[in-house]
């Protein structure tokens, strides 16, 4: 196969854009043998955007060679080749337009991008930007954005991943033909090409079925495991705590030279060993570098194995759960004088259902084309390497999510010991590892799912570790209220019945046909038809309910509906004042229970009946996936009519809608407003030890405001709850800098207020940023404000070579924007809501973090506005007893961006003059751990943070 891989560098994106540059390798035999590159005269002005991405200026193009020339020299070249490119589309069309320009017939070969091939072949990927890729797979990408070194290093992709497709089990590639053999893309092409090569070379049976059975995992059945503690039976934890961990501190030098003891850490170990011991509460705030999973982990699994107890850590990312599985277990699993279980589980969707994905594979039902088969692809070739099942190993790119919704682990459509996949079941290994584990690892999310499914999908336990605690009340409000998305409940309705050909009671009524001379059949087709007319009902009224609705929304909004943050709205429902033509919506809704229910009702008795003859109709598939659904449908009708009802006076009720896709982007919300009740009756109460920590947990040195959202008395005389402050072991008087413009602008309010502080915070970012060579994270709480200052920074840095990045308009992704920040040479990045707190970028790559807004909620978000009125009825100041509190909170995580490390040093800029102008600014001062403060005029910033950093050599 000879493959043709090409790149152009253009003026721009549109039709009237020219080709600047061309970069073609020619790869035969897995080699490139031939190389063209060629700058082009593009006949125009090069835009300033793209010199600066490029390099590539119009004297450097003066003297080029026209592209007639170009494409005289490349058309012999991609004579009888697949053209190969990164996102191909850009490049072919330009291909196209250059070849009919210039007289030549159009290229009709076949068409391959490396983007598909990365994202089906190395499904764990977690970038497909060009450099990011050459980076994972160690290859050197010299001048990115430069067309001979991107079409280089896109051939040197390309050959790996010819090379990993080759290398790939027969069966998988038997199957990846199947996936793709109806596809149009040329992807199926070359899927077939080597799997036909392959053949020749290692033949073997091509019964996929029989196949797929025995190649799904690279793992055993669960459960057949050898115990791990065999050799260790006669080993116990006898020592007293305080010894057991001298003998640990010896293994711990041995194995790093560089360990030191930190005094933080070791107060709390000893205090979470106390507090299991004893059976009492623990709140500890330990600040950045104290070494907190470590410091709980270590007398967690002490307590656990010397008394025989399980006990639970629960987290609130997905990203901590993954680094003590991978970093912290493994070391942990070294460092103990005995072996020792631990388990990490998640909540069952994040599981992949064997049955579910091979009915799908089998009957080829891929409702979104191309994606899903890409994302069918990948998950195929993951199948071959995962021990988990789990979608966090899997990288979608924003675009496999649907299909993985449809092949996602759930309650309601489990087979059980039924299933033919039960004993390969990963969320039933995931289960089973956890009931056998000394110390499971899980998140905030799945405790409360536990609790709402009385305790049935967790092992019991007495003890329980909660990191990231800062975020556990939050959680418990948003699993114990009530969300419907349009989406949803229209997507369920959509399972149940799209057209005459798909969706579950379609699918069923087809299987049914093949046996239409049982006389039980007619009666079964008439109950599934009559339930499909009620289905259409149903699909029609929830339209109008969400388009009334959604109108309800945007009428209102310059009264009582906020704008939201990301630019949606808000309108909170009140029962005692329901807004005009409610009565009409409640009639609509009641319509839509009463046709639901004569629908569930015939539902419910068809997949009862056929249950009991499933295996002799064989639907046993059909009816387990259609029985799930109709559970779902029960959950979305009685939401709805929660929602409409509001029959809890605890609960505060909002719409939330988007300015665009209107009734599409609806959501329905009911959350209690205190949960603090419910968390003392199924956590503090029954519970003999819980332990909770952060790094940010107090306000002011007192706990609590945390005591009182969760349900905790800070002064219980039974000692029932014990509260431990550790400072970090950083020296933040030396490490960090804090300086406040005392002389900026507050901000009013109004249009006018914000233009005045704009104005003033885009020049003074700029200025800081060149005195740092970039290498600085502005923090916004406004996406609008972000916008507008990217675009004037953008402008004013550009000449300099500093680049910037913002969220919501580089790209969404923080992952994706912290890499790209911290592989840039000078950069700003830009940050709203998620860069808060979570965002790691230790070292060189961050040395100026610049706080715009003191990160208050909105008033006006219903669930801050039940909370005020609550405080208010007890005659409480809801500014102080939750605005501040929260907003302190939020600042410290923050503040927290910027030291990461013993060695991280930096400045912190403070552009809101409220921390220096107002009574409770103190708060947000007075709870820094221990940075030198300064205020200063905004014109001494620079010649301040000049002398600092060479003072410090930062």
């Amino acid at each position: 196969m000879k493959f043709a891989v090409l790149d152009f560098e253009t003026t721009g994106s549109l039709a009237t854009d020219r080709i600047i540059q061309v970069g073609l390798m020619i790869i035969e035999d897995m080699q490139i043998t031939d190389r063209y590159t060629s700058l082009v005269n593009p006949g125009i002005s090069i835009p300033s955007s793209i010199t600066t991405l490029t390099g590539i200026d119009d004297a450097m193009v003066k003297d080029a060679p026209s592209i007639d020339t170009v494409m005289a020299e490349m058309v012999p070249l991609l004579q009888d080749t697949a053209l190969v490119g990164h996102n191909i589309g850009f490049d072919l069309g330009f291909l196209q337009r250059a070849l009919d320009e210039t007289g030549y017939f159009s290229f009709d070969g076949r068409v391959l991008d490396t983007l598909d091939a990365l994202r089906v072949l190395y499904p764990g990927l977690s970038t497909l930007q060009l450099s990011m890729v050459a980076h994972a797979f160690g290859i050197e990408h010299e001048r990115p954005h430069q067309a001979d070194s991107d079409a280089e290093v896109t051939a040197l992709i390309w050959i790996r991943c010819m090379e990993r497709l080759q290398g790939l089990p027969l069966l998988t590639l038997q199957r990846l033909e199947m996936i793709f053999a109806e596809s149009t893309n040329d992807f199926g092409w070359i899927v077939h090409e080597m799997l036909q090569y392959r053949e020749l070379h290692q033949p073997l049976d091509p019964d996929a079925d029989r196949y797929f059975r025995q190649f799904a995992l690279g793992v055993g059945d669960w459960g057949e495991e050898e115990s791990i503690r065999e050799e260790d039976e006669a080993k116990t934890l006898k020592e007293p705590f305080s010894a057991f961990y001298e003998q640990l501190k010896d293994v711990l030098k041995r194995r790093f030279d560089a360990y030191e003891e930190r005094e933080a850490q070791v107060t709390m170990l000893s205090e979470v060993e106390s507090a299991f011991e004893a059976g009492h509460h623990l709140m500890v705030e330990a600040g950045t570098g104290t070494g907190k999973s470590l410091a709980y982990l270590i007398p967690s699994l002490y307590y656990g194995l010397k008394h025989d107890k399980k006990v639970l850590v629960s987290t609130h990312t997905i990203n901590l759960q993954e680094q003590l599985r991978e970093r912290d277990i493994p070391l942990l699993h070294e460092l103990f004088p005995i072996g020792f279980r631990a388990a990490l589980l998640k909540g069952r969707s994040h599981y992949l259902c064997l049955r579910k994905f091979e009915h799908k594979i089998n009957t080829l039902d891929f409702e979104n084309g191309k994606e899903d088969r890409i994302t069918a692809g990948q998950m195929l070739v993951w199948l071959g390497e995962t021990k988990h099942g789990d979608d966090e190993e899997l990288f979608f790119a924003n675009k496999g999510k649907p299909f993985w919704h449809t092949v996602e682990s759930d309650t309601d459509s489990c087979l059980n010991r039924a299933c033919p996949w039960f004993k390969k079941c990963f969320y039933h290994r995931a289960r089973h590892e956890a009931n056998t584990a000394d110390v499971i690892i899980t998140n905030h999310s799945l405790l409360f799912t536990d609790m709402k499914a009385d305790n049935r999908l967790l092992p019991a336990y007495k003890h329980l570790v909660i990191d990231e605690a800062h975020h556990f009340e939050e959680v418990a409000s948003k699993h114990l209220g009530i969300e419907l998305h349009y989406h949803g409940l229209m997507n369920t309705l959509h399972w149940l019945y799209k057209d005459g050909r798909s969706g579950q009671l379609s699918s069923l009524r087809f299987r049914l046909q093949k046996a239409d001379e049982d006389p039980r059949v007619a009666g079964w087709s008439a109950e599934i038809d009559r339930a499909v007319e009620k289905v259409m009902e149903m699909k029609e009224e929830w339209e109008q309910l969400t388009e009334l609705l959604y109108q309800l929304l945007t009428s209102r909004s310059g009264e009582s509906a906020a704008q939201q943050e990301g630019g949606g709205l808000v309108l909170r429902v009140r029962k005692d004042a329901l807004p005009l033509g409610w009565d009409k919506l409640a009639v609509l809704e009641e319509n839509f229970q009463l046709h639901a229910l004569e629908a569930l009702k015939k539902l419910d008795k068809v997949v009862s009946e056929l249950k009991e003859v499933q295996d002799e109709f064989e639907v046993q598939s059909v009816v387990t996936d259609l029985s799930g659904t109709v559970k779902e449908l029960h959950r979305y009708k009685d939401a709805l009519h929660f929602f409409m009802t509001m029959p809890d006076d605890n609960y505060v009720y909002w719409l939330e809608g988007g300015l665009y896709n209107k009734n599409r982007s609806l959501q329905l919300h009911c959350v209690p407003v205190d949960v603090s009740s419910l968390l003392q009756q199924h956590f503090f109460e029954p519970k003999d030890s819980v332990i909770l920590t952060s790094a940010t947990l107090s306000v002011g040195k007192s706990f609590a405001y945390t005591c009182e959202q969760l349900g905790l008395n800070e002064s219980q005389p039974s000692g029932q709850l014990r509260t431990v402050q550790l400072p970090s072991p950083f020296n933040y008087r030396e490490q960090a800098l804090v300086a406040i413009p005392r002389d900026f602008p507050g901000l009013r309010g109004g249009s006018g207020g914000d233009k005045e502080f704009i104005d003033r915070l885009i020049p003074s970012l700029a200025e800081v940023a060149l005195e740092t060579k970039g290498r600085m994270l502005v923090l916004f709480t406004s996406n609008r404000m972000l916008k507008t200052v990217h675009a004037g920074l953008k402008e004013m840095l550009a000449p300099f070579g500093v680049n910037v990045l913002g969220q919501g308009v580089d790209s969404g992704n923080r992952s994706k924007l912290t890499r790209m920040f911290q592989s840039s040479p000078a950069c700003v990045l830009l940050g709203t809501s998620s860069f808060w707190e979570g965002v790691d970028i230790p070292g060189d790559a961050l040395t100026c973090l610049a706080i715009v807004r003191l990160p208050f909620q909105p008033p006006t978000h219903p669930l801050v506005e039940a909370k005020t009125e609550k405080l208010k009825a007890k005659n409480m100041n809801p500014f102080m007893k939750l605005s501040v509190p929260q907003a302190v909170i939020r600042f410290k995580q923050g503040f927290g961006r910027l030291v990461r490390t013993a060695s991280d040093k930096g400045i912190v800029i403070i552009y809101d003059t409220r921390v220096i102008d107002t009574n409770y600014g103190k708060y947000f001062l007075y709870s820094l751990p221990g940075p030198k403060i300064e205020h200063m005029t905004a014109n001494q910033l620079v010649p301040r943070i000049k002398r600092w950093m060479e003072e410090n050599e930062a």
